[in-house]
């Protein structure tokens, strides 16, 4: 539509812990930029690059559907972020999180239309995939 300027204004993610996810974004580059509530839990928004990350809290929560493995899955799939350097990423991130990092795919090579890229994909804390891509 003529006239129409759209921008992202955020991405939202649903979490069973908002502090350990919020530790987790923070090493990928994001800062809090504001806590706030949503009825009665817990959310903030994240600043970082690319834009901007909404996490909540959520009570009682169910496993997340496995939008990775199940070939089946609709919806929502994944975060991708472009990096200069996908293995020093990797590294740094098994050093620096607490937990054991969920490796979905090893870095690989993949060509997208015209572009190679060497690309990995990790599991959040929450198992929700993020992509990682690094053009060749």
């Amino acid at each position: 539509m003529s006239g129409l300027q759209l921008s992202l204004h955020h991405m939202s993610v649903r979490t069973a812990d908002i502090f350990q996810a919020i530790r987790f974004y923070e090493l990928l580059g994001f800062e809090v930029q504001e806590r706030f509530t949503t009825g009665m839990t817990l959310a903030c928004w994240l600043a970082g690059p690319g834009g901007r990350l909404e996490l909540i809290q959520i009570p009682e929560p169910k496993p997340a559907p496995d939008a990775f493995g199940d070939e089946h899955y609709v919806g929502y799939y994944h975060l991708s972020f472009q990096v200069e350097n996908l293995n020093q990423l990797l590294t740094g991130l098994k050093e620096q999180w607490p937990l054991q990092l969920q490796v979905l795919l090893e870095p690989t090579e993949q060509l997208i239309g015209e572009q190679q890229y060497r690309v990995a994909f990790i599991a959040d804390p929450d198992g929700l995939p993020i992509e990682f891509l690094q053009p060749l």
